[in-house]
This record gives structure tokens, sequence and C-alpha cells, in this order.
């Protein structure tokens, strides 16, 4: 029997890490149905000196929400990605009660700079209270990738406690009732639990997320339906507060994948070959517990209206939440100046910025600054690098964009990082930060960046860390490998020319939002979700993506 569709004439890389071997991938009703030399299809899909694999799966997005407006999951589904998992960082858009979405949209606002009047009008609130209720809702729409998503810490303690989920301790009573509802998430679907600790997530009013005021006790104890229900990966994000030792132990109890967000490199301060050196010595004891690496430096384009990366401090933890008008008097007044400059400066032992790493991205008003350093500038104008940026920012009525590389800028720890055993490739953070960054391209930029141009490691090492590695650890049996019977996710690349492409601003979001995309990516060919072409010829396949052709991932 004639297959419905045939890639032929690639080189198939597998995903099991093994090396690449000529032939023809036959798929019919959405399954591989053969691999091997001289297949013939209804449909011929060329591949002649491509490469073709197992579609990429992205572990790190914050798709929860984008999910709705943007059945597409763009840019992920330019650059080879199959699957993704949304909910990351313990902010998943349910449970939610209805009286409560101002609030969790307020907090999704300030710790993912996901635009408050995008969320109001792109979402479908009303048609979801409950975890389960969510997968639903996203499984009626239907989306072009496959899609699996963490229940939330901070989404269940604001269901649960409400406001003083930002305040206070969780009660015995609130503990077994967020218990309850974990366990519900876990029996509907979820794919694990996922909470943060982490210092640079503040929300509403700039205050800690609720999941940062619960103790290791409430945590532990969320995990308990997870460890219950024998499936399900844990996803933390430690910031510090939680040690390793302490994580080893809580997946030595709950006995299931934990992975945390993220291990990266900065430049001159090698600590990352100590923590490896910690989980290698954890693994060799059984313990399962993978950090995310990524090949991507972490590069903000910030600006002054919502800055993620200054909101940590003080002096601009104090305005979030404040309106526009507040914040610009804020930043012309001479007092609120100082005051925070020694927020940023070093002074009063806080740690300083790093301001050589950060310069002028855009600026309408004075658009031959692009690319300049603020201390550069400072020192022409006799002023801090911070008077330079809250300068520029009112020119421009906030709008100047700033670009800030917080860590990751060390290229030989990369390098060093990527190809381990027991690390997993994340922080992508598609779906979030979007004003800000685009990390979504990260599979492209590994393969042409880091595999092909730098030599990092093989290319049937690269393509296994993108496919077959997460797909075991999340527990996708059906996905992750090109083998008969297997769901036909395939991507297929040009290994020669692979690369993300440049990024840009579009304003394509409701409600006028922008972000950044990255939707021009190099050497990305075909692309098939469960059988469906949605990307072919290098182009986005039109009436294939109208199918979504992607499922729900709720076993």
């Amino acid at each position: 029997m004639r297959a419905e569709i045939v890639i032929k004439g690639g080189t198939v890389v597998d995903g099991t890490g093994a090396g690449g071997v000529a032939a023809d991938v036959a798929v019919t009703g959405g399954r591989i149905s053969a691999v091997g030399p001289g297949l013939e299809g209804e449909r011929v899909l060329d591949a002649e000196g491509q490469v073709v694999c197992p579609g990429f799966i992205d572990i790190h997005t914050h798709y929860d929400a984008q999910v709705f407006w943007d059945p597409d999951l763009t840019p992920s589904s330019f650059h080879g990605v199959t699957t993704v998992i949304a909910g990351n960082c313990g902010f998943s858009i349910a449970p939610v009660r209805p009286d409560g979405v101002p609030l969790l949209a307020r907090t999704l606002q300030h710790v993912e700079d996901m635009s408050f009047d995008t969320l109001s009008v792109g979402v479908p609130w009303a048609e979801f209270e409950t975890f389960p209720q969510y997968l639903d809702a996203v499984e009626k729409r239907g989306a072009a990738l496959n899609y699996g998503c963490y229940v939330g810490h901070t989404a269940v303690r604001l269901y649960v406690m409400g406001e003083d989920a930002y305040e206070r301790a969780a009660t015995p009573d609130e503990i077994a009732r967020m218990q309850a509802v974990v366990a519900e998430a876990m029996a509907g679907g979820a794919a694990g639990f996922a909470s943060s600790a982490s210092p640079t997530h503040n929300g509403d009013s700039g205050r800690p997320v609720p999941s940062r005021v619960a103790d290791l006790a409430e945590l532990r104890a969320l995990l308990q339906p997870v460890k219950a229900s024998g499936r399900g990966v844990v996803a933390l994000l430690p910031g510090g507060v939680f040690s390793n030792a302490e994580v080893f132990e809580l997946q030595r109890e709950v006995g299931r994948p934990f992975t945390w967000t993220a291990l990266l490199t900065v430049k001159g301060y090698p600590y990352h070959e100590k923590v490896i050196a910690e989980h290698d010595a954890a693994w060799a004891e059984g313990v399962q517990v993978w950090p995310q690496v990524s090949c991507r430096p972490l590069v903000f384009q910030m600006n002054l209206s919502e800055p993620f990366t200054l909101n940590m401090r003080p002096s601009f933890a104090a305005l979030m939440g404040k309106s526009k008008d507040e914040r610009l008097a804020a930043y012309r007044d001479p007092a609120w100046r100082a005051s925070a400059w020694e927020d940023v400066s070093g002074k009063g032992g806080r740690l300083p910025l790093n301001w050589s790493a950060i310069s002028v991205a855009e600026s309408r008003a004075h658009p031959d600054l692009a690319d300049r350093s603020v201390t550069v500038l400072a020192e022409e104008r006799g002023c801090t690098p911070l008077d330079v940026m809250l300068d520029v920012s009112l020119d421009d009525d906030l709008e100047s964009r700033f670009w800030s590389v917080l860590a990751n800028d060390d290229p030989e720890g990369i390098a060093w990082l990527l190809p381990r055993d027991n690390v997993l490739l994340g922080l992508a953070d598609s779906g979030a930060h979007v004003s800000q960054l685009c990390d979504a391209c990260f599979s492209t930029d590994l393969l042409g960046n880091w595999v092909r141009d730098k030599g990092v490691m093989p290319l049937e090492r690269a393509i296994h860390k993108l496919t077959g590695e997460p797909a075991a650890v999340y527990g996708l049996d059906d996905r992750g490998t090109v083998e008969v019977g297997k769901a036909a996710d395939l991507t297929v690349f040009d290994p020669e020319t692979v690369a993300p492409g440049p990024l840009h601003r579009l304003r394509d979001f409701p409600a006028d939002g922008e972000r950044l995309t990255a939707d021009a990516p190099v050497g990305m060919t075909h692309t098939l979700v469960n059988g469906v072409p949605i990307r072919v010829g290098g182009a986005p396949a039109e009436e294939g993506l109208a199918a979504r052709p992607g499922v729900v991932l709720r076993d």
C-alpha cells in the first residue's frame, strides 16, 4: 500500500543518538509507516541533501495564554518544534476563579512581561476554572503543535488563598485543599507540577510571587499528589533559596524526574562546574535531577515601562503596579534617582548592576544612540549610566529599549555544558517576555551556531538532546524518535545552512500587543505534526496549520 506522504532522499537521524543513514520516511494515518530506501507515496516531500529527524521538543515555554489567540504557537512552529511544555515557573493560568482573573493577569504582566490588555481580551477566561477544564478549552480550539502543561504553584496558591497567597503562609487546611487541586490537575492530564523560589520573580505590586511565600514544607506537601499519580515531571526554580541537597532529597522522596531552571554561565565565574560535579555525584546515587542549560545568552531588550531586569531592586519594585504617570514622575524626580542609583550601583552592600552589559537598542528620539554603551554615554554626558537610561526613556515616552546581558555570556562554559549527560536543553521561555526577548529559536541556533559552526558536539548528539532525550524524561513514549509506529512528528532541515534568522518587532497580539519574533529561519524545510505538514519548502503550510494537528498531551 502506498503511503500518504513520503519524505524522500534525506539522511535520517533518528533521535536515539545514532548516526545518520540514507533513507526515506513514509507516513500513513498520522504515524511513521516505514523507514528505508525506495519508498513511494501519494505525496512526496523532497529531502535531498537534508536531515530528517524527529520534531524538536521545547520543554520551557509560557504559551499558556498565547495558545488561545495564536494556535500556530509562533515562532516555535517555524523552527522545527513539534511539542511544547507550558506552565513553567509555576505560572499556569489555571486553576483560576472568575474573581481571581485580574490578580492572576497582573501577576503574569509583571513576572513574565505579558500585556494585561492582551491577556484580558485574548484568553477565554469564562470557559475554564479548574486545570482539567483549561486543558479541555485548549483541546476544543486545537493547536498546531502538541501541547503539554504543568499545573503551577502560584496559580494553585491564588486559587485556594486569593489575595492572601501573596501575604502569608498557608494553613494546614489550605495546604490540604491545594493538594486536592494538584491531584485533580494530575488526574486531568497535567504534565507535572512547577514552582519558583527565584528572587527575580516579583508579581502584583512588586511583591514576591505566591510560590515564593511558600516554604519547603508546603512544596513537599504539594508534590505528594505528583508522587501518588506515578507520572509527570517536577520543574523548579530553586533560586538559591532551596539548596541542591534539598532538591535531591525531594526528588528521592517523590520519585519522579526533576528539572530546574537554569544552569547558566557567568564569564569569569565557573560556578557551573561545581554545580555539575554535585549533580553528577547525585546521579551516581540514583537521583534524577536535570538542570536546564541554554545555548542562548540571556539577553533582554527591556524598556523602563516594565523593566524586568531592574524590578528586583527596591526602588524599581516600588513602582510595579503604579500608573504610567506615577512612573514618569519618579523618573524625573532627583530624589528618586539618587535612591535608585544607590540600589543599582552597589551601595548599601547590594550587588552592583553590570553596566558594561547594557546598551541602547532602540530609541525613536535618539536613533543615533543605537548599540552604544550606556557607560560610554554617561562618561560623555557627565552623569550616571542610570541617568542616561532615564533621560533617553523620558524623551521616548518610555518606549526606548536597552540591551541587557544578564547571564550565559561565557561561550566556553556554554560549549562545555551543552553536550553533557544529565542536563536538558531548556529556558527558551517561548511565549514570555515577548517584548523583551525571543529565544524560541534555540533549536536552529543550536544546530547552526553551536553544532555546525563551533563543533561543540556531533549532529546526532544534538538531535538526541532536542528530541529523544526530553521525550524520555517527560514520558512521551509515542514521540522523540523516528521509528515505525510512532507519531509522525518530523522535521527536515539543511545542516549546511540552518540558522535562527533575524529578530524583529511585530504588533500582532490582541489589544495591539507587541512582541519580538524570529519568523524567518534559514534552512528549515519541512515540519510534520502527527503526519500533517505544517511547514513545506521552507514556508508555513497554511492548510496544515489550519488543521491544528497537535494533540493535548494528557497521559
